[in-house]
């Protein structure tokens, strides 16, 4: 479907990504430069959560980069730059699972050391799952626990919710990045929420626990 004027226009004048992107279409290598200084770290964040290697997260996000470059002169702005360029991360991200799947070189659960806490998404699981401990636990215990809890969740379900938190992305705006409908990507959620509180709740005493509707 052919992207209409009104759309584009609306894009550029609310988004000043887009704007750089435009520039970046028409061969201005300044405007590049600033797009991936403004998004390289918030790219091998999220990268980093999915491959648990960072050395792997930010060879993806060169990709994702170079792919941008090339697909500069096809750029058409019908969505936030934003949505778009996680669109080509979760495209990345997808076939790396896979390869590195293949060679057994990516785990669910990184290893534990004596000093081993909870990441970002495994601290953004705890939270999502809606449970608190009224419990002592220490840092090793409750990293594990969340760990456990992550390893449930679908490698869509996890984007959805990093999307959702990390970069605080509309349902809408995490359908156009997975190409997904606004409903799955509500339901990816709640399932997501579902499967950490199922997870956490064993190691919990006395948390809250809200009403579950994992069809939803």
């Amino acid at each position: 479907m052919a992207l209409s004027d009104t759309t584009a226009q609306n894009y550029e004048l609310r988004d000043p990504d887009v704007r750089l992107m435009l520039q970046v279409r028409n061969d201005n290598a300044a405007a590049f430069e600033e797009l991936v200084q403004r998004y390289q770290g918030r790219l091998i964040s999220v990268l980093e959560q999915l491959v648990h290697q960072r050395d792997v997260a930010e060879d993806l996000a060169q990709e994702v980069f170079l792919r941008v470059f090339r697909a500069r002169k096809t750029y058409e702005p019908g969505a936030k730059f934003s949505t778009w360029l996680f669109t080509i991360a979760n495209n990345v991200a997808s076939n790396a699972r896979r390869s590195l799947a293949r060679r057994r070189e990516v785990h669910l659960i990184p290893p534990q050391n004596a000093d081993s806490q909870a990441t970002p998404l495994e601290q953004l699981a705890l939270e999502a799952s809606g449970l608190m401990p009224t419990r002592q636990v220490d840092n090793r215990e409750r990293a594990e626990m969340v760990r456990q809890a992550v390893s449930t969740l679908s490698e869509r379900q996890k984007m959805a919710l990093l999307l959702s938190k990390f970069e605080g992305m509309s349902y809408a705006e995490i359908g156009q990045a997975m190409g997904a409908s606004t409903q799955a990507v509500k339901s990816l959620l709640s399932r997501a929420r579902c499967n950490l509180r199922a997870a956490l709740e064993p190691y919990m005493k006395d948390g809250v626990v809200p009403e579950c509707h994992p069809d939803e």
